[in-house]
């Protein structure tokens, strides 16, 4: 029998969400790939000074890494884990943008289908990992 209980396993989660949101987020600070990001917002959101594409990348790889983080620290749990689905909705047309441009963003250009239903399916664990008293 084992001892594993559901709060192990909600942290667990927690920990490997953490480490992608956090991973995600610090990769909006490369060069290049900062570049890519900010050629996928569409041309309709597109601003200049504090809402530049440059400045919506930065402000969304901060949302990714304070959001992992927030999911290790109790009194935040619930609290970053409802942010950090919103932020996936948030971004979802820009990786829409992407999948229709696959000739000028390559691999990072997932196609809409598969793209939606790896976001709902963050969405679903970062749920469950958030679910009070599971």
């Amino acid at each position: 029998m084992s001892s594993v209980t559901p709060t192990d396993l909600q942290f667990a989660l927690r920990v490997v969400l953490a480490v992608i949101f956090i991973g995600a987020g610090v990769t909006h600070f490369l060069p290049s790939v900062q570049r890519t990001m900010a050629a996928m917002i569409p041309p309709r959101l597109r601003f200049t000074g504090i809402l530049s594409p440059r400045a919506l990348v930065v402000f969304t790889g901060l949302c990714e890494i304070a959001g992992g983080a927030g999911l290790l620290y109790r009194p935040l749990i619930v609290t970053s884990g409802l942010c950090l689905i919103l932020f996936l909705i948030a971004v979802f047309p820009a990786n829409a943008f992407a999948a229709r441009h696959p000739k000028r963003f390559g691999r990072v250009a997932i196609p809409v289908v598969p793209r939606l239903f790896g976001q709902l399916a963050l969405i679903a664990l970062i749920g469950v990992a958030i679910v009070p008293g599971a």
